[in-house]
């Protein structure tokens, strides 16, 4: 039987992989934060995330380098990809928005659907159900939408002030942006030359309600790797999953 979405999907995807990772040190003093590899996988959050691409559908990638962007080409040259790959490197600071717009300009099909994901993000859910909810909402652009469990301990009181339970590291009550993307074409078109698209593409797009919220389904994977206990809660994770 036919796919009736199937050529409304996205096969190609852009990767931000320019940050520094500050926060990552001293992992990130010697390669950017997307080639930090995750502890017993022998693979880095990038390689990680080609072989999802791949597996959703996606054949060319164009990643978004800055920070010792040499180390990330270095790795792209030698390592056995599953998809096609472009790399960009910014000449000067554009901000979140304009290096979105000067990557996605390398993309191969201007006139076609694109995915987008922070190069910290390590996940695991259908893309390709997303692409189906972002067209069937007509919207311009569709955010993956996680809701991360929270670093303590929760208590839930009665109505007297009674503590009657205690629950370990809860998800937290609000969704929060996922940091992976569905694009329609005109979308490339609404980001600014420089600065942040979330502060002015994103909220003019929802007031004018073309933006969509995509909820990860429950029980799929999904962590931003942004601190070296991430890189922990990861392994553990992961290996918990047999992944």
């Amino acid at each position: 039987m036919t796919d009736p979405h199937a050529a409304s999907r996205p096969t190609q995807a852009v990767i931000l992989a320019g940050g520094q990772g500050s926060r990552l040190r001293p992992y990130t003093d010697d390669r950017p934060k997307p080639m930090v590899e995750i502890p017993g996988t022998g693979t880095p959050i990038i390689g990680h995330q080609l072989v999802w691409l791949a597996e959703e559908g996606v054949t060319d990638v164009v990643v978004s380098c800055g920070h010792l962007a040499e180390v990330l080409q270095d790795w792209l040259k030698t390592a056995d990809l599953p998809v096609d790959v472009t790399t960009v490197v910014e000449t000067e600071p554009l901000g979140r928005g304009g290096g979105l717009k000067y990557a996605a300009a390398r993309l191969p099909r201007p006139d076609r659907p694109w995915y987008a994901t922070n190069g910290d993000i390590w996940t695991r859910f259908s893309l390709r159900e997303m692409a189906d909810f972002h067209a069937e909402r007509d919207a311009i652009a569709t955010l993956a939408l996680a809701r991360p469990r929270i670093p303590w301990g929760a208590v839930q009181t009665d109505g007297f002030g009674h503590i009657t339970d205690f629950i370990e590291a809860p998800p937290t009550t609000y969704e929060i942006n996922a940091g992976v993307y569905v694009f329609s074409p005109a979308f490339a078109g609404l980001l600014p030359e420089r600065g942040d698209h979330e502060r002015t593409t994103f909220p003019h797009l929802a007031r004018e309600r073309r933006l969509a919220g995509f909820p990860i389904p429950q029980g799929a994977y999904w962590r931003a790797i942004d601190t070296a206990k991430d890189l922990t809660e990861a392994a553990k994770e992961l290996a918990t999953l047999g992944r």
